[in-house]
């Protein structure tokens, strides 16, 4: 008896048939064609059954330093099962398999459990808007920056914070001065009197926020700053599902000195306020002593945003209570000098219009 040959697609098993237009095996039922030699050998390798050969050198490669895994973490997820890296002070994330939130419990007991938490109002949409709504207006600002910018990331965290309270009994000493100006018919004078002022008093402080995450750059938290503590709650793991959130990796006995300065600077600047009727006033120093100092633990909501552009990363913030954005943008170097000539000029005609007006 005849031998039958019946060539298969090697995409849906349909017997294929040569097409004689296209000079290739074509497959009726899937449409999918092919070269006859390369079926024919597809058919050849099917029938032969050829024996695999699939070795592997799996002694190569680096290895893992001591110091490389000494902060690094493997969490489990309990909906898949799936495998999370992350870092030792990573409270919560979301599986990078089925995207189920992720919350490390442990990150948050015992002395480690935040006081407070303030909740995220909104979302990752208004963030992203909020960005758009930042690029707009900047006319120093490179035009293609907006188009060709691209969003890298955009994740909603809770950043640890320290809150510091306490009383402060300062002693604050400024410089003032006092001008008072005549002339004669020849001459103008100026007689300058210089004042040595000096603000004793005490001054409460409630919850100074100081930034416990070394991944956070203090600035960039400070700069989303006020969060309304109205809106606070005790904490609840909860809180934490669908977001990132971190546990302090900065401890509050390394943080006492940003909060000591932050209360420096705000007392002086309150007691500044009760100088007045001087030309000018200039801080000169002062004391300030502590007293019934307490620390509390709280996480604050942030959304934050990386861009590249050109390269370079851009990294932008956003109060997820108030929505207060902040971040750093680049500057056209061609708009910045045509704006500094065009402001140069105004200022030089406005100084020769003086001068022309005095004479």
């Amino acid at each position: 008896m005849a031998e039958i040959l019946d060539f298969k697609c090697p995409n849906c098993g349909g017997a294929v048939r040569f097409d004689s237009s296209s000079q290739r095996m074509k497959c009726p039922y899937c449409d999918a064609s092919f070269d006859v030699d390369e079926l024919k050998s597809y058919e050849e390798e099917k029938q032969s059954g050829g024996q695999d050969r699939m070795e592997w050198d799996t002694s190569s490669g680096p290895k893992w330093e001591d110091d490389e895994t000494e902060n690094m973490a493997v969490y489990s997820c309990n909906s898949c099962g799936g495998e999370i890296i992350g870092d030792k002070s990573m409270g919560a994330a979301s599986c990078p398999y089925c995207g189920s939130p992720v919350v490390i419990a442990g990150q948050f007991s015992g002395d480690l459990r935040p006081d407070y938490i303030i909740p995220f109002k909104l979302d990752k949409d208004q963030a992203v808007a909020s960005l758009k709504k930042h690029l707009t207006g900047k006319k120093l600002l490179p035009k293609i920056f907006k188009s060709q910018n691209h969003i890298e990331e955009v994740k909603g965290v809770y950043v640890p914070f320290w809150l510091f309270q306490c009383e402060a009994d300062a002693r604050m000493t400024y410089r003032a001065t006092r001008l008072r100006h005549w002339s004669d018919s020849k001459y103008r004078y100026t007689e300058t009197s210089v004042y040595r002022v000096i603000r004793e008093g005490s001054i409460n402080f409630e919850r100074v926020p100081v930034d416990g995450s070394s991944k956070m750059p203090d600035d960039l938290m400070e700069s989303v700053e006020p969060f309304d503590w109205k809106e606070s709650a005790e904490f609840s793991p909860g809180y934490l599902a669908g977001y990132l959130a971190d546990r302090y990796d900065v401890t509050a006995e390394k943080s006492r000195e940003r909060a000591n300065a932050r209360v420096k600077t705000s007392t002086s600047d309150a007691f500044r306020e009760t100088v007045s009727g001087y030309s000018s006033v200039t801080p000169e120093g002062g004391s300030v002593r502590l007293s019934e100092g307490k620390v509390r633990y709280a996480l604050y909501p942030v959304w934050v945003l990386n861009t590249t552009w050109k390269g370079q990363k851009y990294l932008f913030a956003m109060n997820g209570q108030t929505g207060k954005f902040v971040g750093n943008l680049p500057v056209d170097r061609g708009a910045y000098w045509r704006w500094f000539t065009g402001l140069t000029a105004v200022i030089g005609a406005a100084a020769y219009g003086l001068v022309w007006l005095l004479h």
